[in-house]
């Protein structure tokens, strides 16, 4: 963190939220303790806690949503030794232990319990280096979430990186917001980019898009190809990202996966990628504090065809039916390679004698019934793997997460 401010080639960036347009250099801090867990209503609440952590540098950091502060995590930060910050109310810390300066704390997902703090600085925080073309960046994420500040610190420490954030109460109009705000690039989950296509195409085709990011949820290849096809002037990408193993896969290609040859590569700067059974380890140095050297991801992979593809979560991709196992991500992509299909997802449902089936929920952006998709994934999938029951919905669900927990 830099003394008095934000780093000078940030400082000038404009943030835009809400009707609000300011620079990074002229928010203004709030008063927080020194080691605080702000729950902030909005991106601009968030902005000023950003900057007050920078120009302070002597405590610790913790941005969430409001919405995510559930009495029982409220209770657990205290005990952490962090104030609850709520507007003016502050909750003071159950426990007195050392502060750390610098350190920015973030909660994890939650997608497979209570979330849990990781830590990082700045320096972790920041994965984006070199001389970047200029852009407005859209910015759909939770506020304090690894994603959100991927593109904070890329606004704060690269000059002509401006951002648009868009509140989770605007993800029905963000596209107008990003054409009034001249946006170039942004970035959001395959669901985010599902929704907003099956929402209003047209209007997410008028973007003047010069470089389109996925991360978040494992990325197949129709969410890319329909972008890539959409916006044929613009750099297509997926990242891999977690708060525990930080930014550590960046592919360019339009492909779905990563070369197989990055697999147990070791570059200066860059992490290493392996597989134990079936299983994605990690090693990087933009991990978060006390992380294993080797992460176990808990992330499904498949090889095949010279590209290892990031499937999903082992404890929940795997469907028993009579003994053969069936992997969820699989159908899911099958069925959302539909030219019908927007977007699609597979669980399993318990069922005498076999155990499970396979089931789906479906939201159609163009004609086809139960049959016509059963047929589909019948031709291309083994019988046992083939959806027996599929359920449409008029919308596709989506979390403050951006996610669809599928």
């Amino acid at each position: 963190m830099t003394s008095g401010g934000p780093d000078p080639a940030g400082a000038a960036n404009r943030i835009v939220t809400g009707a609000s347009t300011q620079a990074w250099g002229d928010l203004e801090p709030l008063d927080l303790p020194a080691a605080a867990a702000v729950m902030v209503t909005d991106n601009l609440e968030a902005a000023r806690a950003v900057v007050t952590a920078l120009r302070r540098r002597d405590g610790e950091l913790l941005i969430a949503s409001r919405s995510r502060m559930t009495p029982e995590l409220v209770d657990d930060l205290r005990a952490s030794g962090l104030a609850v910050v709520d507007g003016d109310t502050v909750l003071p810390a159950t426990t007195t232990r050392p502060i750390s300066p610098g350190r920015i704390w973030l909660l994890t997902s939650g997608s497979t319990g209570r979330p849990k703090r990781v830590a990082h600085t700045l320096d972790s925080l920041t994965t984006v280096g070199g001389q970047q073309p200029a852009r407005t960046w859209l910015c759909p994420y939770a506020h304090g979430a690894y994603a959100w500040w991927q593109i904070v610190t890329l606004g704060l420490t690269q000059p002509e990186q401006h951002i648009l954030f868009v509140e989770p109460s605007e993800l029905d109009t963000w596209p107008g917001q990003a054409l009034g705000a001249g946006v170039t690039a942004a970035s959001g989950t395959p669901t985010f980019w599902r929704q907003a296509l099956y929402r209003d195409p047209a209007s997410v085709a008028a973007l003047p898009l010069e470089q389109v990011t996925l991360g978040g949820e494992p990325v197949d290849q129709a969410i890319l190809s329909r972008l890539t096809e959409m916006f044929p002037q613009a750099r297509v990408s997926w990242i891999y990202a977690s708060s525990e193993a930080g930014a550590t896969i960046a592919v360019h290609d339009g492909r779905a996966g990563f070369p197989q040859e990055w697999l147990d590569r070791e570059a200066p700067g860059r992490a290493t990628l392996s597989v134990e059974n079936d299983e994605l380890i990690i090693s990087s140095s933009k991990r978060a504090e006390g992380i294993d050297a080797r992460l176990r991801t808990g992330d499904r992979v498949d090889v095949a065809d010279g590209r290892v593809i990031i499937t999903g979560r082992i404890a929940s991709d795997e469907i028993n039916v009579g003994g053969a196992k069936v992997s969820a991500s699989a159908v899911r992509n099958v069925l959302q390679s539909h030219p019908s299909v927007a977007w699609a997802a597979v669980r399993g449902r318990k069922a005498p004698i076999v155990g499970s089936i396979v089931t789906a929920e479906v939201v159609l952006d163009g004609p086809a019934t139960d049959s016509d998709l059963t047929q589909w994934c019948a031709e291309r999938l083994p019988d046992y793997s083939v959806p027996r029951r599929i359920r449409f919905l008029d919308t596709i669900p989506i979390k403050e997460t951006l996610k669809s927990d599928v």
